[in-house]
């Protein structure tokens, strides 16, 4: 059945956690839970919008625990980076099965299996309708891929970025230890802030206020939810 719901926005950057690509809790890369949310992002490009893709790499590496564990933050962070760039080849394998144009672009320079991060360019494959994988963070160590997706949201004049967990939204509380918390629908991210509700991480949160740029968190794992958010329906909590 052919599309006849517009999007509520042209253009958009979709975070995706590396937990995404695997079952909750596990590690590495499963093909079917690939499959799930390739096919989640292919009803997200059908309505027409433009769509970028950040992504993270915790089912591969996670730097904090490497870090702690002994190693160099800077490596450990490096570390976590490539395994951005493996989920990326991945979800753009899947993607590209189902019949979309998708091109993997990365902040550290691989020209052998994607294309350098150039911000013209990228925007040039979104007008065209091509889906861009934004793999390797912002290229440099002590940041979060959420902090590279308000980046790159800001830098392609994205007009909201789109955080997909495996949670409904924000709590007051974190609603796995406390049933009562409360489920916010809108917020400011200032307080956000003031309530420390790590919606994202202090420099992630800081940019997206300093650029006016709106972030729904909303939950992944519900069939229809990444369409829905971007057709504008009721999901996740808007943090604005």
């Amino acid at each position: 059945m052919a599309n006849t719901e517009q999007p509520a926005y042209r253009r958009v950057v979709l975070k995706l956690s590396g937990q995404s690509m695997c079952d909750e809790g596990g590690r590495g890369i499963d093909p079917v839970a690939i499959g799930r949310i390739a096919e989640q992002v292919k009803q997200a490009a059908d309505t027409g919008v433009q769509l970028a893709v950040v992504i993270g790499g915790g089912n591969i590496c996670r730097g904090n625990e490497l870090s702690k564990a002994g190693l160099l933050r800077a490596v450990c962070d490096h570390m976590g980076m490539l395994g951005t760039v493996i989920n990326a080849l991945a979800l753009q394998d899947s993607l590209e099965k189902l019949g979309l144009e998708v091109r993997v672009q990365t902040a550290i320079t691989m020209a052998d299996v994607a294309e350098p991060y150039i911000r013209r360019r990228c925007i040039a494959h979104l007008e065209h309708h091509k889906i861009c994988i934004l793999a390797a963070g912002t290229g440099n160590p002590f940041f979060s891929t959420d902090t590279a997706a308000v980046l790159r949201a800001r830098e392609i004049r994205a007009d909201i970025l789109l955080k997909a967990t495996h949670v409904d939204g924000v709590y007051e509380d974190d609603p796995r230890t406390n049933p009562e918390a409360r489920l916010f629908d809108r917020l400011t991210a200032r307080d956000a802030l003031d309530r420390n509700l790590r919606v994202m991480d202090l420099t992630a949160l800081t940019m997206a206020i300093e650029g006016d740029l709106p972030i729904l968190v909303f939950n992944a794992s519900a069939p229809g939810n990444i369409r829905n958010a971007i057709l504008g329906h009721e999901v996740g909590t808007l943090v604005s």
